[in-house]
C-alpha cells in the first residue's frame, strides 16, 4: 500500500499554534520596539517607554501571556475555552499598557482563534463567540465615550468588521467540509448499494436457472421411479451434478467477498491475525492459500458466452431443447460485456423452463461490428410483458443499462416470448474484428 503524501505545513500545524504565534508577535512587538530598543525621535502613546514600569503593569502583562497560552494550548481540544482565555488575554494586554481601547494588530490573535472556532463548531456556539468579541468592543468604545476620552475615528469599527470577516471565513470552511462529507457519505452509499445490487444480480442469475433444473429433473425422476428406474437415477444424479455446481459457485462467490473483506483490512474473527476465515466445513485454512491434507481450488474463469453450449446441453438435458445459434465473427469479448451477455441468456432460458411451458426454445448470438446481440425466443405461452416486476427482467434490463446497452422483453405477435439485449462493443474489439474477420457461424447445437 503506497504511502498517502504528507499535507502542507500550514495544515500539518495545529491551530493553536498558529493563534499563538499571531497574538504573540502582535504582544512582542510592541515591547521590543518601544521599550527595549533605544529611543528614537518617535514615539507611541499606546505603548510609553514607562508604560511596564509600575509592577501590577508587568504582573497583568505576564497574565495576559499566561491566559494567550492556555487558550492557544486548549483551542483544539475545547474551543469555546480556548477562545474565551485568548479574548481574555487580550484585554488583560490592553489594561497592562493602561490603553482605553484594544489595539487592532492585537486583536489578530482573537481573529484567527474566532475563524478556527467557527471552522468547527456549530454555528450557534460559534455567534456566541463572536458576540463575545464584539461585545468587547462594544464596552471599550462606550467606557471611552462615557467618560469623555473619545476623541478622532474610533478603531472598534474597523476591528469589528475584522472579527466578521474571520467568522465569515471560518463558517464557510465549515459548510464546506460538511457538504464534502455529505458527498462523501452519498457515494459510499451510493457504492454499497451498487455492490449489493450487483451481488443480487449475479446470487439470482447463478442460483435461478439451477433451481429450475433441479425441480424439472426431480419432478421427473418422481413421476418414473417406479417404472423406470434408471431414468430415475440418471434423473437424481443430474441434480446432484447440478446442485454441486451451483454451490461451488456459491462458495467462489462469497470467497471473492471475503477476499476483498480481508485485503480491506477488518480485523479477523474470534481473534486469529492475517484475516484468517474458517471455511464452510469450520477448518482455518494453513498459511499460502492450503489448508490441512487438502489443496485450494484454482478459481474458475469468470462466466461468459463460451459456457452457452454448456447452458443449452444442460437445460436439453432437463427436457428443454435449446437450439444455439451463433452468427458473425466469434472473438475475445470485454469481460463485463461477457459476462452480461451470458447472464441474460441464462436468464432468459431459466424464465423458458419455468414459465413458457415449451419443449424447446432458439438462442441467438450475433457479433456485429460495433455490437454484440443476443435474443432468446421460444412459442410458449407468452403470456408476461416487458414491464414485468420479477426480478429476472429486472436484472437483464439493469446489465443492458450498465452498459449502455438495450434490452427488451415481451410477446412475440406470432405467439411465444422474445428477450433481446444489443451490448455497444468498445472501438478496440471493433477494431479486433475487423483485423481478424473469422468465419459466420450459422449452425446452432441443442
Amino acid at each position: 500500500m503506497s504511502a498517502s503524501p504528507p499535507l502542507p505545513l500550514p495544515k500539518r500545524l495545529p491551530p493553536g499554534l498558529w493563534t499563538g504565534l499571531v497574538w504573540f508577535a502582535t504582544a512582542v512587538q510592541p515591547i521590543v520596539e518601544y521599550v527595549v530598543m533605544p529611543p528614537r525621535g518617535s514615539y507611541s502613546l499606546s505603548y510609553p517607554r514607562d508604560g511596564l514600569d509600575p509592577l501590577p503593569a508587568r504582573a497583568l502583562l505576564a497574565l495576559a501571556f499566561v491566559l494567550a497560552l492556555a487558550g492557544s494550548a486548549w483551542l483544539r481540544r475545547r474551543p469555546p475555552v480556548g477562545f474565551g482565555l485568548v479574548l481574555a488575554g487580550t484585554v488583560v494586554s490592553a489594561a497592562a499598557w493602561r490603553q482605553d481601547e484594544v489595539p487592532p494588530l492585537q486583536f489578530l490573535g482573537v481573529d484567527a482563534a474566532l475563524c478556527y472556532a467557527a471552522a468547527t463548531m456549530p454555528r450557534r456556539a460559534t455567534l456566541t463567540a463572536a458576540g463575545a468579541a464584539l461585545g468587547v468592543l462594544a464596552g471599550h468604545f462606550a467606557v471611552r465615550a462615557a467618560t469623555g476620552g473619545e476623541a478622532g475615528t474610533a478603531s472598534e469599527p474597523f476591528v469589528a468588521a475584522t472579527v466578521v470577516i474571520a467568522w465569515l471565513i471560518g463558517d464557510s470552511v465549515r459548510q464546506a467540509r460538511a457538504h464534502t462529507a455529505e458527498l462523501h457519505a452519498r457515494a459510499a452509499a451510493q457504492a454499497v448499494t451498487a455492490e449489493r445490487l450487483r451481488i443480487a444480480r449475479e446470487m439470482h442469475d447463478t442460483v435461478a436457472h439451477s433451481i429450475g433444473i433441479i425441480a424439472l429433473q426431480a419432478g421427473a425422476a418422481a413421476r418414473v421411479v417406479e417404472t423406470q428406474p434408471a431414468r430415475a437415477r440418471e434423473a437424481m444424479l443430474t441434480v446432484e451434478a447440478v446442485g454441486r455446481e451451483t454451490l461451488s459457485g456459491l462458495r467462489r462467490m462469497l470467497g471473492a467477498l471475503r477476499q476483498a473483506e480481508q485485503q480491506a483490512g477488518p480485523a479477523a474473527p474470534d481473534g486469529q491475525p492475517g484475516g484468517r476465515y474458517p471455511d464452510s466445513t469450520g477448518r482455518s485454512p494453513e498459511p499460502g492459500g492450503r489448508e490441512r491434507g487438502r489443496a485450494e481450488a484454482p478459481p474458475r474463469p469468470a462466466a461468459g458466452l463460451a459456457d452457452v453450449e454448456r447452458l443449452a446441453a444442460t437445460t436439453t438435458a432437463a427436457g428443454v431443447r435449446v437450439e444455439v445459434w451463433w452468427r458473425g465473427a466469434r472473438r475475445p469479448l470485454p469481460p463485463e460485456i461477457d459476462l452480461a451477455a451470458f447472464r441474460i441468456v441464462q436468464e432468459a432460458v431459466t424464465n423458458v423452463v419455468r414459465h413458457a411451458a415449451v419443449t424447446s426454445c432458439e438462442v441467438r448470438v450475433d457479433y456485429r461490428d460495433d455490437e454484440l446481440a443476443v435474443e432468446v425466443l421460444d412459442r410458449g405461452r407468452g403470456g408476461g410483458t416487458g414491464t414485468d416486476t420479477g426480478f429476472g427482467l429486472v436484472g437483464m434490463r439493469e446489465r443492458a443499462a450498465l452498459l449502455h446497452g438495450h434490452f427488451a422483453a415481451g410477446p412475440r405477435p406470432g405467439g411465444g416470448f422474445r428477450v433481446a439485449a444489443r451490448l455497444p462493443l468498445p472501438a478496440v474489439a471493433a477494431v479486433a474484428a475487423a483485423v481478424d474477420p473469422g468465419t459466420e457461424a450459422g449452425g446452432g447445437a441443442g
